[in-house]
């Protein structure tokens, strides 16, 4: 049996405080976030064609001059119906407006309308959701709301509702929030329930923490993938239902330009000089689905069983 020499080793005296320290990197939730979101090169790939079409829209009509109205070069024939080249990138109309001009401007209008409509449905339905799942009385009273509402077909009632309000930016908003948020404030309505009498609810329900403090803190902070998800819904289908209505002359006034409205009075050339119709129509391809694969990889990365 071999000795053990003494010498090699030394006695360290016991430190309290290093005894007590947690050997472990620090974790940031937001910054795993988008570590895990940056991850997918689908996510690089779709949010770089996203800004592209963002800053088109919203810088560039800034420094053009464009009236979607102006009737000026119709009668000059050698400004109508230029196909695409060096000089209008995206080609002419019947009017000889410049469709590049046309499109930018018209994208700026769809996309403002879907991130307002966006922002107002999930701010509402996210606090009415939060109570709807935390009070037992008010459950009874929003249930019966929704169960009502819910039987209706979301697109009849935006439909009806334009029709009684009328064509006009914020009157289409309107439209939008009206019932929208209920469907939302449903869904956060089910997740709350799942935490609602875990056992660090029951604590602080006890210890009498006020039901708004419980709601923001200890709810709301576990839905933020179910909440990412329903804003990544969200935004394209309103994009979608701007440009659905506007064809059909339902959405914005005939004065004012978007997507919609584009591919609306350019439908009349898909044989004939169908560059008009599907560069509008590729546009808002190119809007909606990126939001929508940004929203999911964004959904994904921001569920913590995601991360590693």
């Amino acid at each position: 049996m071999s000795t053990i020499d003494k010498k090699k080793f030394e006695f360290v005296a016991l430190d309290t405080y290093a005894s007590e320290a947690i050997d472990a990197p620090a974790y940031s939730y937001w910054r795993s976030v988008f570590r895990q979101f940056l991850s997918k090169k689908s996510s690089i790939i779709m949010l770089g064609i996203l800004i592209t079409i963002i800053v088109m829209s919203f810088v560039y009509p800034l420094f053009a001059h464009y009236d979607f109205n102006d009737v000026s070069g119709i009668n000059d024939f050698s400004r109508r119906y230029i196909s695409p080249n060096a000089q209008y990138w995206f080609g002419t109309d019947k009017n000889g407006q410049s469709l590049f001009d046309g499109v930018w401007y018209g994208a700026r209008n769809s996309i403002l309308i879907s991130v307002i409509a966006t922002v107002i449905n999930t701010v509402i339905g996210v606090i009415v959701g939060g109570f709807w799942g935390i009070s037992k009385t008010f459950d009874k009273f929003m249930i019966e709301v929704y169960n009502v509402i819910s039987n209706v077909p979301d697109m009849l009632i935006i439909i009806i509702l334009t029709y009684s309000l009328g064509a006009g930016f914020w009157n289409l908003i309107l439209a939008f929030c009206l019932t929208g948020w209920l469907g939302i404030a449903y869904s956060i309505r089910i997740q709350v329930l799942r935490y609602r009498d875990l056992e660090y609810n029951l604590a602080s329900r006890t210890l009498g923490t006020p039901t708004f403090k419980m709601v923001t803190k200890n709810l709301l902070p576990q839905l933020v993938s179910v909440i990412v998800t329903t804003v990544s819904q969200m935004l394209p289908s309103y994009i979608s239902y701007e440009a659905f209505l506007s064809f059909f002359g339902l959405g914005l006034p005939v004065t004012e330009p978007s997507l919609g409205r584009l591919i609306s009075d350019y439908s009349s050339n898909l044989t004939t000089n169908a560059y008009l119709f599907w560069i509008p129509l590729t546009v808002l391809i190119l809007v909606s689905l990126p939001l929508y694969i940004v929203g999911q990889n964004l959904s994904d990365a921001s569920d913590p069983r995601s991360h590693r």
